[in-house]
């Protein structure tokens, strides 16, 4: 038999899988979607059994795509090891008498029980086992308390005993069942209340979520600097070059194979930066560049989810989303997207609406630039100062306001207030987190490396063919009139199809002003996302979405391209 762990979002539910599968474990999209789910095994009276973590849900009526996702896979068989949030039992107990109807074997979990018992609140777990007629142990999947019990009674699962005929009748059954089994005490405000009210608060939540939003970056970009040249650059100037070096020289140092693999001598040795060879560029922009930046992105981002200020931040930022026809929880597959587009674009399933889904979709497309091309700009800009950085950013978030406002105006649709219920701030599960950045550092892995090497190859082809030159010279008038680039720029544009970070890596030989590198930069940044965005845009969207889409970014592009040039050269930047 094999058990699906089931619950509300913020439950819990995933530090709980990572208790009970350990390491051994496979993330795989839901059959016709990008809706992810783990699957992993677990030990049980001497047997492996399967259990898979379903995206969570608040009902079995789905609002979004990822609840269909978990209802198409409850139907799919196995026992329900139904996950609650113990301190939040009316909302949770909704889905649990859903389930109860289903009639599959069912056993229930209260988690977070710690919290429970610091909150005052009583809740009498052998009463609900009787009255819901299947077993009820209590768990605290950060400390792995109640973990032995809850796997010893696994194979009790059973169906339940209690049923309703409607909403409204489930409704009054939860109502009815939390005043026979909870009573809440009048314990004191904690340390972690106080701040819950403070960091939600009109006032105060604005300035906070503007500090821990700067510092966020702020560490993302020191540390991931600090990796890049202190660990990466160094690792591979010590291990790698000797070999690039030596299979230059056993080549001959010239020839198109040399070209391909190892790519142009400068000043006659490997420059991994500029070289632009299989073995030499196309490894090192993605593992010692790009890589750094990515981890801590995904460390930061990983943190702030499993202390529980992620749904914060989108309580205090609703207000302004709502005006780009959004709403808070609009954040969180952004701020996926700023690690990587295609978990960000995929995340966007679960707002309710169509018109919502493209909204993000086209902003995480056009102006939300992934931690690979951010590197890379970093990188390319940095040295001359917070000028042409500020520049950038600054022109990427006036884009991102107005292309949500224009197109909150234009697309129809309905734009639903946000509903979300605040999980409690916890100390993070080191297990948990650790498991969900090396997810997330994998997914980019997969998703990058063969993307640099594939446009790395591409473009090396394409140099000897001749057939970059023929390109660039053709887009040439639109690069050098509107833009006031090098028509060499064009191949960084057929390049960024594939990959952004390597488009813009392309730029370093150019020896550009920072004028030219902040259009191109910002060109790059809002041009046609990757290859892989695209597909996994082509699947969320559909083929007509995705045509709109392309046609925005085009029109975003030119006037976003040509009216920097103009701003910059009347400004005399």
């Amino acid at each position: 038999m094999h058990y699906l762990l089931m619950g509300n979002p913020n439950c819990g539910k995933s530090a709980l899988f990572s208790r009970l599968t350990g390491s051994h474990v496979v993330v795989s999209n839901y059959s016709g979607t990008t809706v992810e789910f783990a699957s992993g095994k677990m030990n049980l009276e001497g047997k492996t059994e399967k259990l898979m973590d379903i995206p969570g849900t608040f009902s079995l009526q789905p609002s979004n795509k990822a609840e269909e996702a978990a209802v198409e896979l409850l139907e799919e068989g196995g026992a329900i090891i139904n996950v609650l949030d113990a301190t939040n039992l009316e909302r949770s107990l909704y889905l649990t008498l859903q389930l109860l109807q289903i009639g599959k074997p069912m056993i229930v979990v209260l988690n977070m029980w710690d919290e429970v018992m610091k909150n005052d609140i009583e809740i009498d777990h052998q009463a609900l086992e009787a009255l819901l007629g299947v077993p009820v142990v209590t768990t605290c999947a950060l400390t792995g308390d109640g973990l032995i019990t809850l796997k010893n009674r696994l194979p009790e699962a059973r169906t339940g005993g209690l049923s309703a005929d409607n909403n409204s009748n489930l409704w009054q059954a939860v109502e009815s069942i939390t005043k026979k089994i909870q009573t809440k005490g009048e314990a004191p405000e904690t340390f972690w209340q106080k701040l819950d009210h403070t960091t939600i608060h009109p006032i105060s939540g604005p300035v906070i979520a503007l500090v821990v939003l700067f510092f966020s970056f702020a560490i993302v970009a020191w540390i991931g600097d600090w990796l890049h040249e202190e660990i990466f650059d160094e690792a591979f100037d010590l291990l790698w070059l000797p070999v690039a070096e030596y299979l230059s020289i056993t080549m001959g140092s010239s020839g198109w194979l040399h070209d391909i693999l190892i790519g142009e001598l400068i000043d006659g040795q490997i420059n991994f930066e500029e070289s632009f060879g299989l073995l030499t560029t196309g490894l090192f922009i993605p593992i010692a560049v790009v890589l750094p930046f990515v981890f801590c992105f995904y460390l930061v981002l990983s943190l702030l989810e499993d202390i529980g200020y992620l749904p914060r931040l989108g309580v205090v930022i609703d207000g302004f989303l709502q005006r780009l026809g959004l709403h808070g929880l609009s954040i969180v597959p952004m701020m996926l997207g700023v690690g990587c587009n295609v978990p960000g674009v995929m995340a966007g399933r679960v707002l309710e609406t169509k018109k919502q889904r493209f909204i993000v979709a086209t902003l995480i497309a056009i102006v939300v630039p992934c931690m690979a091309q951010q590197a890379m700009v970093i990188g390319l800009l940095g040295k001359a100062g917070v000028t042409g950085l500020a520049i950038v950013y600054g022109t990427l978030f006036i884009l991102w306001i107005m292309l949500g406002v224009i197109m909150n105006l234009f697309i129809k649709g309905k734009a639903p207030e946000m509903l979300i219920d605040l999980p409690s701030y916890r100390i993070p599960y080191w297990q948990s987190s650790v498991k969900k950045i090396y997810m997330r550092m994998n997914s980019f892995i997969k998703h990058a490396l063969p993307y640099v090497l594939l446009g790395v190859f591409i473009v090396n082809i394409f140099y000897t063919m001749g057939i970059i030159d023929l390109i660039s010279s053709f887009f040439a008038p639109v690069i050098t009139t509107l833009f006031g680039l090098p028509g060499e720029a064009g191949a960084a544009l057929i390049v960024g199809f594939l990959r952004k970070d390597v488009a813009i890596g392309m730029l370093v030989p150019l020896g550009m002003e920072l004028q030219q590198l902040i259009v191109a930069s910002i060109v790059l940044m809002v041009y046609f996302p990757c290859v892989a965005t695209f597909v996994v845009l082509f699947k969320e969207l559909g083929w007509l979405d995705l045509l709109k889409l392309t046609l925005i970014m085009l029109v975003v592009v030119l006037l976003t391209g040509a009216g920097l040039n103009f701003l910059l050269n009347l400004t005399g930047i």
